[in-house]
């Protein structure tokens, strides 16, 4: 079971198999119709009235629900306000996606589900749906969201929980997700030239062949130790040690370690980014009280 699976028994558009599902204290396979109007649901891809213009469509949605949210107020939260008279079809696709979460939104719904909504989207895109998210968040909305972009989740998240064939394996805020040791924290840094003969260089533990660029990249036993030792040897020897820095890893390395057994001790920048895709990262973000 996958994540747009998961999502789809929790809507109540898919029978479970087993188990007991509850949302918003609803069960989604026998109470569906309650939870209807309580919910609002952006698919990964959707259809509507391509000649009605982004008013007239929020409008109709709208009519469906007891208790809508004003249209005019839904239109701003999208930042549609300059393409309220225009026809469907004449929205560039980002635009017809915030149309999308629109029509989610017209029902004024406690919970809203959103299923890999930047997929497709270039840079400046994705970054203006993030700001909808915020937006939503600030409205006291509770947002379940599904994505396979790991910067995504890092940067919107309240929890993250990670699925690898069909059951989580992780489940936290972002930040304790990535503290895991299934992803080590690395301690990076240059040697100038003349500092590689013995008695010139660090401690032998604090030193491997460097890379291509010349960086030497560390995963010491215990970070805090490692760079007491290695900052004290370049303050005796007058030694600057460029490019220093300590790299945490991120939750796109927990993710690829949990999901794609990847060694410990990788990162991100020697795997293929693509190996990350589509495995089912998942989102569940709520302002904070």
């Amino acid at each position: 079971m996958g994540k747009t699976t998961t999502v789809e028994i929790l809507e109540g558009y898919r029978q479970r198999d087993a188990g007991s599902v509850a949302v918003l204290g609803l069960d989604p396979a026998r109470q569906r119709a309650r939870l209807k109007s309580k919910i609002g649901i952006v698919l990964q891809s959707t259809g509507v009235d391509t000649y009605l213009t982004v008013a007239e469509t929020i409008r109709m949605y709208s009519s469906y629900y007891p208790d809508p949210r004003p249209t005019d107020e839904v239109i701003e939260l999208v930042g549609l306000g300059p393409k309220r008279n225009t026809r469907v079809i004449k929205l560039s696709g980002g635009q017809q996606r915030r149309l999308d979460v629109a029509i989610a939104l017209a029902g004024n719904p406690e919970l809203l589900f959103l299923d890999e909504p930047t997929t497709g989207f270039d840079p400046s895109a994705r970054h203006e749906a993030w700001q909808i998210v915020k937006n939503l968040a600030e409205l006291g909305k509770t947002v379940l969201l599904t994505t396979h972009y790991m910067d995504e989740a890092q940067y919107l998240a309240d929890r993250v929980a990670v699925i690898a064939a069909g059951k989580i394996v992780a489940q936290g805020a972002p930040a304790t997700i990535g503290e895991r040791e299934l992803a080590s924290t690395h301690l990076r840094y240059r040697l100038p030239d003349g500092y590689r003969a013995p008695g010139t260089a660090p401690p032998a533990d604090l030193v491997s062949e460097p890379g291509p660029d010349g960086v030497v990249d560390l995963v010491p036993a215990d970070l805090t130790v490692a760079l007491h030792r290695l900052t004290g040897w370049a303050v005796e020897h007058g030694v600057r040690l460029d490019q220093l820095e300590i790299v945490r890893p991120s939750l796109e390395d927990v993710y690829l370690a949990l999901t794609s057994g990847q060694p410990k001790g990788g990162t991100a920048g020697d795997r293929d980014p693509a190996s990350g895709s589509g495995r089912g990262l998942r989102k569940l973000w709520r302002r904070a009280s």
